[in-house]
C-alpha cells in the first residue's frame, strides 16, 4: 500500500484507478491519496493531513453500480485554499479535490506550467516533468492483471523526489511547483476569450495589466496606470511599449493555438476524435464528516484554465 508518508515524498502525483467490484474500505485506505495534489506548494503539503478527509464518493462512483464502474477513467487531484467553519471558528483550510477524467484515451500527454510571477507559460511534454498516467490497482488486487480488472484506473504521478530539488537550478526547479494538467479540447469553449490579455508589468511590486486586443489607445491605458499606482509620468511611455509588445505576442499565441488544434484534430485517429467528442470531467469534494469541516458552500465546478469547468459537480 502506498501510505501517505511516501506519498509526500514525490513531488506531483495525480493517479487515475483501475478499480473493480471492491469493497468501499479497501478502496478508502489509498484511493484519493494516490491522487495526489499535483501544483500544491511543498511547504502547504502537510495541511492536508489537518484533517481525516472522506472520498467515499468517489470510491462509490467506481465500484460495481457506480456510474464509472467497468469504463476507463484518469484521475489527477489538486488542493483549494477555503475559508471554512471549523468547529465555530472561520479559518482558511487547505481542501484536496480528485478529478476523474471519463476517457478512453489519455486526455493528454503534456503538462502546463505557469510562472505566477511573470505570468510566462510552457506547454512541456510529461516526461519532461518526470510524470506519466500510471495505472493504479486496488489494494486487495495488487497480484491480478490490470487487463482482468473491470475499471481501468490511471493517475498522473511524478516520481521527481523533493530532496533533489535542492540540487536543482532554480529556474529547473520552479517548474516543479507551478505545473497543472494540460488538456486541450477539440473545439475552443464558446465563453473562450481570445483576445484577452493579461501582463505583469516587472516592477517591484509587480503591476498586473488586464486588457484586450481590440484596445486602440495604448497611451491612454498606460496613463492610467501611472495614476493608479502613483508612478512617475516617464514611466507611461515604457508600460505603453510593454502593452503593445504583449499584445504582439497574445496574437501570434492565438494563432498558433488555433494552428496546433487544428494539426491535433487531423492526426487524430477517428476513434480517439470520438471518444475526445465524448469526454466527460468530474470532480470531487470531501464528504462531510464528524471529523471534517463541510465543503459544500465552497464547491466549484472550475478545474483549472485548460480543462475550465467539470462536467458533474460531486
Amino acid at each position: 500500500m502506498m501510505s501517505q508518508q511516501h506519498v509526500s515524498g514525490v513531488l506531483t502525483q495525480n493517479i487515475f484507478i483501475v478499480a473493480q467490484q471492491v469493497p468501499c474500505s479497501i478502496l478508502q485506505e489509498d484511493l484519493w491519496w494516490s491522487a495526489f495534489p499535483i501544483g500544491t506548494q511543498w511547504e502547504s503539503i502537510d495541511k492536508i493531513n489537518e484533517f481525516n478527509w472522506n472520498f467515499e464518493n468517489l470510491e462509490k462512483i467506481l465500484e460495481e453500480g457506480g456510474e464509472l464502474y467497468g469504463k476507463t477513467v484518469y484521475l489527477f487531484g489538486g488542493t483549494e485554499p477555503q475559508l471554512l467553519d471549523v468547529n465555530g471558528e472561520w479559518k482558511i483550510v487547505l481542501v484536496p479535490v480528485v478529478v476523474v477524467v471519463d476517457c478512453p484515451f489519455p486526455p493528454s500527454d503534456k503538462i502546463g506550467i505557469n510562472f505566477v510571477q511573470t505570468g510566462k507559460e510552457e506547454i512541456v511534454p510529461m516526461k519532461e516533468m518526470k510524470m506519466a498516467w500510471v495505472p493504479y490497482v486496488p489494494l486487495e488486487d495488487r497480484f491480478v492483471r490490470i487487463e482482468s480488472l473491470k475499471t481501468k484506473i490511471f493517475t498522473l504521478c511524478c516520481t521527481q523526489r523533493r530532496s533533489a530539488l535542492k540540487h536543482m537550478k532554480t529556474e529547473r526547479a520552479n517548474k516543479f511547483y507551478y505545473c497543472m494538467p494540460y488538456y486541450m479540447p477539440l473545439n475552443p469553449p464558446e465563453d473562450e476569450d481570445g483576445t484577452a490579455v493579461t501582463a505583469i508589468y516587472p516592477l517591484d511590486p509587480p503591476i498586473f495589466c488586464d486588457f484586450y486586443l481590440e484596445l486602440d489607445d495604448y497611451e491612454v491605458l498606460a496613463a492610467r496606470i501611472v495614476r493608479d499606482e502613483g508612478l512617475p509620468e516617464d514611466e507611461g511611455e515604457k508600460i505603453e511599449e510593454f502593452l503593445k509588445e504583449k499584445a504582439k505576442q497574445r496574437e501570434i499565441e492565438v494563432e498558433q493555438a488555433e494552428e496546433t488544434r487544428k494539426k491535433a484534430i487531423e492526426d487524430m485517429d477517428p476513434k480517439q476524435r470520438e471518444a475526445f467528442e465524448n469526454i466527460k470531467f468530474y470532480k470531487f469534494y470531501p464528504v462531510k464528516t464528524p471529523d471534517t469541516p463541510g465543503v459544500n458552500i465552497v464547491k466549484s465546478r472550475y478545474i483549472n484554465k485548460y480543462y475550465l469547468n467539470a462536467h458533474y459537480l460531486m
